[in-house]
């Protein structure tokens, strides 16, 4: 498990872009589970939309890729981990995206992802997003880290 505070150890994004909340589980070099908490004081919601507010797919997906990411970071070994802090990933693709239902404020959004495959700093996930065990969206992230 780990806590907002040792993921932005991990992560260099911040608020109001830091999209995981809590890492329930790493299994280092096959999976994660996180989850975002899904709160209407969410500065998106303003625009989308006033009266009936929408998580934005867009932010899912971006969520997924930070769960991603520390998985990614997670798997290093030892030597390459104490250089992390200055590595960034960057997404390379999406495929195959879909969404299925909307994220509402009260959700939570539980991100679980799969590695499809891993070679050097290339990176290819399956990843799904669920609320209350429905699946809300899906897609196939390709990420690799690099140099700040």
């Amino acid at each position: 498990m780990m806590d907002v505070v040792q993921i932005q150890k991990i992560l260099p994004h911040r608020y109001p872009f830091l999209l995981v909340d809590r890492v329930v589980e790493v299994e280092h070099g096959k999976a994660i589970e996180a989850y975002k908490n899904i709160s209407i004081s969410e500065p998106v919601f303003e625009g989308h939309f006033p009266g009936h507010p929408i998580y934005p797919g867009v932010m899912i997906i971006e969520g997924m890729a930070q769960a991603g990411g520390v998985l990614a970071f997670e798997s290093m070994s030892g030597a390459e981990q104490d250089a992390t802090e200055n590595k960034v990933v960057y997404f390379m693709s999406i495929d195959k995206c879909k969404f299925r239902h909307p994220v509402r404020p009260g959700d939570k959004l539980v991100y679980k992802l799969n590695v499809l495959k891993h070679k050097g700093a290339i990176w290819v996930l399956d990843g799904k997003a669920y609320v209350d065990d429905k699946l809300v969206a899906e897609a196939e992230l390709k990420a690799m880290i690099v140099d700040k």
